[in-house]
């Protein structure tokens, strides 16, 4: 098996003290290592791929909470509306409405999280902040009935600059301050979530320290 037991429990010990949530990453791991972690307690994991995730969940038990983690296209929305628990990379309008329909097929409320653009890198995806002020301000005009804003989402630039991930963390904290309706800011994975947690966020999304380097 190739989950690192020890560095689970060290790293669960040390989210529960800061009242923060856990998000395991197992894009890419197979069900019997999701299963090792599900055994230790954990319920919450986080997937990219959206047939990989839909695979996953029909041989899993039904009381794992799926996050969708990764750029979600539209077209495959409706593949995973049924089920998932958090989607946690909504970065248009267009795709919102997407979701809003797809849950609404499925008789469900599905939350959202809103990804904010805070990296230097152009390759990540996600709103600016005022993109984000007039996707809120829209929100509060429309119908989407099916789909609810819980918080928001970033993540940090790839580097090894911790006072520069701190900073872009610091500008995400900053901005969801802003709006007190929201109650989860998600950043920080297995390289920064130290620094994530110390800048307020309230959920991270840790892999490869739980299960090894994807493959």
């Amino acid at each position: 098996m190739a989950v690192n037991i020890s560095a689970y429990n060290i790293i669960k010990s040390y989210l529960d003290e800061q009242h923060v949530q856990l998000v395991a990453v197992s894009k890419t791991k197979p069900v019997e290592d999701i299963l090792e972690l599900y055994h230790l307690g954990q319920r919450d994991f986080g997937e990219n791929y959206v047939q990989e995730l839909v695979e996953k969940a029909e041989k899993l038990p039904k009381d794992i909470r799926w996050h969708f983690i990764g750029h979600l296209q539209t077209n495959k929305v409706k593949l995973i509306a049924p089920f998932v628990q958090l989607i946690h990379g909504v970065d248009s309008l267009k795709l919102l409405k997407e979701i809003n329909k797809q849950a609404a097929k499925s008789n469900r409320v599905i939350d959202c999280l809103l990804q904010v653009h805070i990296a230097q890198e152009e390759t990540k995806f996600g709103f600016d902040e005022e993109e984000l002020k007039m996707v809120m301000e829209q929100l509060e005009d429309s119908a989407l009935n099916n789909v609810r804003i819980t918080g928001l989402m970033g993540m940090a630039s790839f580097t090894e600059d911790m006072e520069l991930v701190k900073a872009e963390f610091q500008t995400l904290k900053a901005i969801f301050d802003q709006y007190p309706k929201l109650s989860i800011l998600s950043m920080g994975m297995s390289s920064d979530y130290k620094v994530a947690v110390a800048e307020k966020s309230n959920m991270v999304r840790i892999g490869s320290l739980l299960f090894g380097q994807r493959v």
